[in-house]
């Protein structure tokens, strides 16, 4: 880490492919689970702004939407939140992994990384392969990312994770803190009560269902001496998707509140009382309308 006494802060965007693990490695830096993280790609659909504090530092980590070729509105606001990412940024950490090709990385990122900003490459997954094939990855990275830094992650493991951070001050400006010391994110917790809700519905939905449906929080309610009260909308964009969502006779629903209340309550360390409901907004993934109404 750099040896001055002065302060560094600044914004880092971290990048990469769906399931490349950017969400891990974000709630693995911070030691908190800020971002949702599931086995299935392209979970995040926004920037998500996670800070990590030091007595010498203030690192924004932005945790972005996963690399793609858009299809429809969504996925096409997904890709505004990481370029704003990328322009935001003082530093860009370039995630992939041991399974990702190296090639299809340089073609999906051609475009998009800035020339006067620096970038390092984090190769991450290691614990997953050897060290032969780590190297000649890394070696491979190194010829077609030659501007970039480069360090072999385990978010999983939290191996390298110190590195990682010695990296990124060393490239942050000099800079007061842009927020409190106690922060840990500029999201309110609306925000991560309706992502909650998003990662049951995709750990316990398969194929299109967790794809098509969006949380909103409608109410949330401080109660003293009783649990807090939390109306939420699980909005699925056709009609035959809501009787999926609730199940045979609600207890679909009944699953996903119940494992949603938990770690909600985990989140806040208070107990809550939480209401789901369901409503049908027929394709709102593909139209403008509807996503700015959501909130995107």
């Amino acid at each position: 880490m750099n040896g001055s006494s002065t302060f560094r802060a600044g914004y880092v965007a971290l990048i990469g492919r769906p399931n490349v693990g950017k969400s891990t490695l974000l709630n693995a830096l911070l030691q908190f689970k800020l971002s949702i993280v599931t086995a299935k790609p392209q979970t995040t659909r926004k920037k998500i702004a996670g800070i990590l504090n030091n007595e010498k530092f203030q690192i924004i980590f932005y945790d972005t939407p996963g690399l793609l070729q858009p299809g429809y509105n969504l996925q096409r606001k997904m890709m505004e939140y990481l370029q704003e990412a990328i322009g935001d940024a003082d530093v860009i950490v370039l995630i992939t992994d041991v399974q990702t090709s190296p090639q299809e990385l340089q073609d999906l990122t051609r475009n998009i990384l800035p020339t006067n900003k620096p970038v390092l490459l984090i190769l991450n997954k290691i614990d997953l392969v050897g060290d032969n094939k780590m190297n000649t990855l890394l070696k491979t990275y190194q010829e077609l990312f030659p501007q970039s830094g480069y360090l072999p992650v385990s978010a999983r493991r939290k191996q390298g994770l110190e590195s990682l951070i010695n990296k990124v001050v060393d490239f942050l400006p000099e800079h007061p803190p842009y927020y409190p010391q106690d922060y840990l994110s500029d999201s309110n917790e609306r925000f991560f009560i309706a992502e909650i809700i998003r990662e049951k519905i995709f750990e316990f939905y398969q194929k299109e269902i967790p794809y098509a449906c969006h949380v909103e929080i409608e109410d949330m309610k401080e109660k003293k001496g009783r649990k807090d009260f939390i109306q939420a909308v699980i909005y699925v964009d056709q009609p035959s998707q809501k009787g999926i969502i609730i199940g045979s006779g609600g207890k679909s629903l009944k699953h996903i509140g119940e494992s949603s209340r938990r770690d909600i309550e985990t989140f806040l360390g208070r107990p809550v009382y939480l209401e789901l409901y369901v409503k049908v907004l027929k394709n709102w993934r593909k139209k403008m309308s509807a996503l700015k109404n959501l909130g995107f």
